[in-house]
């Protein structure tokens, strides 16, 4: 499977997941886990800093994968179901779609300064550290 394929699987399966949470058929655990993964993508304090270069994306993407495959046993089979149809419909919804250059520059200007941010931070707190 190719990158791109790779990357719009894992889209959907974040539609999938979203729905999911947002089931009323759903227990209040599973929405938990779904919670605690997304609180400690989100946290500032991690166990492995995300600046340290591999090893501190590689806690992130283990969270993730823990936190997917817990959902995924938590989550009665026929509410995935249900929810893969309802990311179907999105996914066919957001092709359907124009995408605008502007849209396409916004985002590439946002992506830009999120980068510049966090190579910024990483260096002040690499000189904190060191310091």
């Amino acid at each position: 499977m190719r990158w791109k394929q790779r990357a719009q699987q894992i889209h959907k399966e974040a539609y999938v997941f979203y729905f999911a949470v947002k089931h009323p058929r759903v227990r209040w655990h599973a929405r938990l886990v779904a919670a605690c993964t997304a609180g400690y993508l989100l946290s500032p304090v991690q166990l492995i800093p995300s600046f340290i270069p591999v090893i501190g994306l590689l806690d992130d993407v283990l969270v993730v994968f823990l936190g997917v495959k817990l959902l995924q046993r938590l989550t009665p089979p026929e509410v995935l179901a249900e929810c893969r149809e309802l990311a179907d419909a999105v996914e066919m919804r957001r092709k359907e779609e124009i995408q605008s250059s502007g849209a396409i520059v916004v985002c590439a200007v946002v992506a830009a300064l999120w980068l510049i941010a966090t190579v910024a931070v990483s260096v002040v707190m690499a000189a904190h550290i060191y310091r």
